[in-house]
């Protein structure tokens, strides 16, 4: 594919979000599993081999992760790794569960259609589904510590100074 294919596969789609810009934003998901055996999330991604390329509303085909896909299951990983190493610790009764993360995707941003809208997530949603008989005061005591001590969701919550940089091999 080169720069006239891509132009031409996305310009239907730019002219869609023009007209009704509500289409544009598309809401992401990603989930994981949680057991009572051993400190783990398994996440699923849908694709045996995770392959990155364009979501369908930039012009992907759809049979590829896009990074919001990407980061979401990265987000429902941490956490399901988090939470599940916080309950050992604190030796709280954990049979299983999920971790779930939905995030709203607003693609004008990112295909240059408006100058206002973000290029990234509106929003993050990210929830947990225990099963436990655990008190209601421990639980939020785990998810609490599990917020403090999750990578991810710190990282996104509270975004740090980033530098980018290029080498070229020439």
């Amino acid at each position: 594919m080169d720069a006239q294919d891509l132009r031409a596969l996305q310009a239907p789609l730019k002219d869609k979000y023009k007209d009704a810009p509500e289409t544009a934003v598309v809401t992401l998901k990603a989930s994981g599993a949680l057991d009572d055996s051993g400190i783990a999330c398994k996440v699923d991604t849908g694709r045996a081999l995770v392959e990155a390329g364009l979501h369908p509303a930039t012009g992907g085909t759809g049979t590829q992760a896009c990074s919001g896909d990407m980061l979401l299951e990265a987000l429902v990983a941490c956490a399901g790794v988090t939470l599940k190493a916080v309950a050992t610790a604190l030796e709280f009764k954990l049979r299983g569960g999920t971790v779930s993360a939905e995030g709203d995707l607003d693609f004008r941003g990112t295909l240059g259609v408006a100058k206002d809208a973000p290029v990234g997530f509106r929003a993050i949603r990210l929830r947990f589904e225990l099963d436990t008989d655990e008190p209601a005061e421990r639980i939020a005591s785990l998810t609490k510590l599990t917020e403090r001590y999750c990578v991810v969701y710190q990282t996104l919550a509270n975004p740090l100074p980033m530098a980018l940089s290029v080498e070229t091999g020439g």
